[in-house]
């Protein structure tokens, strides 16, 4: 199993800081239903249905750990840089709920920044996975009155490549599963037995379809990934394991189709078939937060215990070294690239590297946005 390296050399220019921009999430109850406005804005959804939405956080006093998981990736970070000897200031902005874009690009002119490299906390390639974080820069910098169409004005943003298939992400990955193993061998199950079923956020056919211009869709991004991490798993535990992959966290209409399978209707079709241990993997996520605490920890945990599958949650990649030692590579990597150097991009499994530089139509999604907004980090808006 290949392990992340450090192959870029300790030079972080042009970037003068870097933005770990993430999705956001309620820090106390009150904040709740305004955060799930900001999330399906423009959607209709009346206050009462987001009350109901709602109802995952209340379980929790209100409060989503993304923000907690977020600050203590901010830290490792800093960490890592710092001991690198790299001063590049690390800044924290959310689409949806405190610090907001706005808020962390008032912190990146604070800092005299000109130049910031992002890192998006989903590390998978789609329309909500990238574009609409890159939608939402640019949005903010021309409510601004900062994105001219030279790029000429506000901080300039690039950003590093989806990194599913990098080798730190799936090393993290591979040793939290053989932890999961472990931690069933220890509760009397049958890890010999155990199947692998990996789980990931379930998103629109359509948009999974579009999320395939250019490059593999986001179902093939995590097949690829599910099967490298699997066989390493193998070879670490001494035997095969059989491995799926499922979804969670369904939203939207009955009538729009999403991809599946279910996590819980796999479970249960599995259980009928005579699967009585499993070990769910969390791939599709960085972090413990709410669709891992909610979607997994409690609701498919449960299903489990209903069917009689003695099942083990693997952890997510959240903090682990390996895994923040590649988020560092990738940010040397993007600024060689960005100074003009040939750099050997690493990866794992049978895709190639996803581009830096995304082609103008990659992830759009026509059905339900006006085409022409504009996204950064695309060709033609390259800034």
């Amino acid at each position: 199993m290949p392990t992340t390296t450090t192959s870029q050399a300790l030079d972080a220019r042009p970037y003068d800081a870097l933005l770990l921009y993430s999705f956001g999430g309620p820090n106390k109850p009150e904040d709740v239903v305004p955060f799930l406005r900001n999330v399906t804005a423009g959607k209709g959804i009346p206050d009462s249905r987001l009350e109901e939405v709602g109802e995952h956080y209340y379980g929790f006093g209100g409060k989503s750990p993304i923000n907690e998981q977020n600050l203590a990736l901010k830290a490792a970070l800093e960490k890592e840089l710092a001991e690198r000897g790299l001063d590049l200031p690390v800044v924290w902005g959310n689409r949806n709920w405190e610090p907001y874009t706005t808020d962390a690009i008032d912190e990146l002119e604070r800092l005299g920044a000109q130049r910031a490299v992002a890192l998006v906390t989903s590390a998978y390639s789609s329309y909500s996975g990238c574009r609409q974080y890159r939608e939402d820069l640019a949005v903010v910098l021309d409510e601004r009155g900062q994105l001219g169409p030279d790029g000429s004005t506000g901080v300039q943003f690039d950003k590093i490549r989806s990194y599913f298939n990098t080798p730190g992400f799936v090393q993290a990955n591979v040793d939290a599963v053989v932890e999961a193993f472990e931690q069933l061998t220890a509760q009397g199950g049958d890890a010999q037995a155990a199947k692998i079923v990996f789980v990931t956020h379930s998103i629109p056919t359509t948009m999974e379809e579009a999320s395939g211009v250019g490059h593999a869709t986001y179902s093939e991004q995590h097949l690829d990934v599910a099967a490298v991490i699997a066989a390493a798993v193998g070879e670490r535990l001494g035997h095969g394991v059989e491995w799926e992959l499922a979804y969670c966290s369904r939203s939207g209409p009955p009538s729009q189709p999403w991809l599946e399978p279910d996590v819980n209707d796999l479970l249960e079709e599995r259980a009928g078939e005579g699967l009585r241990n499993v070990v769910l993997s969390p791939i599709g996520f960085v972090s413990d937060h709410m669709e891992v605490a909610y979607d997994l920890d409690t609701e498919a945990l449960e299903t489990a215990r209903e069917l009689g599958v003695h099942a083990v949650r693997a952890g997510t990649v959240g903090t682990r070294e390996v895994f923040v030692k590649q988020l560092v590579d990738l940010v040397l990597e993007r600024a060689a690239l960005a100074r003009g150097e040939d750099v050997q991009e690493a990866v794992v499994g049978n895709l190639p590297a996803f581009p830096s530089v995304t082609p103008n139509d990659c992830c759009l999604r026509v059905h339900e946005q006006p085409s022409g907004i504009p996204a950064l980090c695309s060709e033609d808006m390259h800034r």
